[in-house]
């Protein structure tokens, strides 16, 4: 073998590594892009994900304080509400208290209250005798009245006449009078007890007043809730009127329907 054939040997044999060199580069080179890219996009997905959490994060925390502000919103109209009817309520118990005061002005019709008052008292108690306890300004028209308030009882109840007792002792003054020292006033009316005191009727203007008051307070309440709820009503209708007309078509079926009822 000459040295030209090993020459050429030579140079194929450098031929050939250099070939497999540049495929062994070339696979790395694929491989080493392959693997960036799966680690770019391993990367940007985690990124992805992080945001993605984060957001849902800090959407869940402006949730939660949208629906605290909301609870707190609504807690406040409801204290409004509460509070404007404590004051309706308390309106109303005071004009009938002064109604109370014109009642007991009135001389005569408030001393043919006073006999039927008493004739009442007698009829829950049905004693023999009894203790009545009125104001002192009453007195007389109470003692004017007391025999035919006798006889009136003894004849409903099918009984003797009773023993009926005035008291020294009397109500409180009414609204307009010095008070007593307890501030207590009283509009008028008669406290018929048993001999004993056990048995105890208040049969005055201002406890018949509370017992109506408590009959009568639900359908207070109900009567302002419905009216409260139907202004709201009518104030979102008139908002949906402009942002959507379907929506405050069915309302105001709703409110036809309410105000029917």
């Amino acid at each position: 073998m000459n040295d030209t054939d090993v020459q050429k040997q030579i140079q194929q044999m450098v031929r050939f590594i250099r070939q497999e060199a540049e495929e062994k580069a070339n696979e790395i080179s694929v491989a080493a892009e392959e693997e960036f890219n799966i680690e770019k996009l391993q990367l940007v997905e985690a990124e992805k994900k992080k945001i993605k959490q984060e957001y849902e994060r800090k959407a869940k925390q402006v949730e939660i304080r949208r629906k605290i502000e909301y609870s707190m919103q609504l807690n406040a109209s409801r204290i409004k509400v509460l509070q404007a009817q404590d004051d309706l309520v308390n309106s109303m118990r005071e004009e009938a208290s002064k109604e109370l005061v014109r009642v007991s002005g009135q001389h005569h019709h408030y001393k043919k209250l006073l006999k039927e008052l008493i004739v009442q008292s007698l009829l829950r108690l049905k004693e023999p005798g009894v203790l009545l306890r009125c104001r002192e300004d009453d007195r007389p028209l109470v003692e004017d009245v007391l025999d035919s308030a006798k006889e009136e009882y003894a004849e409903k109840a099918s009984v003797h006449s009773p023993e009926i007792v005035v008291d020294d002792i009397y109500l409180p003054k009414g609204p307009g009078h010095y008070h007593d020292a307890h501030g207590l006033v009283c509009s008028g009316g008669v406290v018929v007890a048993s001999r004993d005191g056990k048995i105890v009727c208040e049969n005055t203007l201002d406890a018949r007043l509370e017992v109506a008051f408590r009959k009568k307070l639900p359908q207070v309440i109900y009567s302002f809730t419905f009216i409260v709820s139907y202004v709201m009503l009518c104030v979102f209708v008139f908002v949906m009127e402009v942002f959507s007309p379907k929506v405050s078509r069915v309302c105001s079926v709703y409110l036809i329907f309410a105000y029917i009822r």
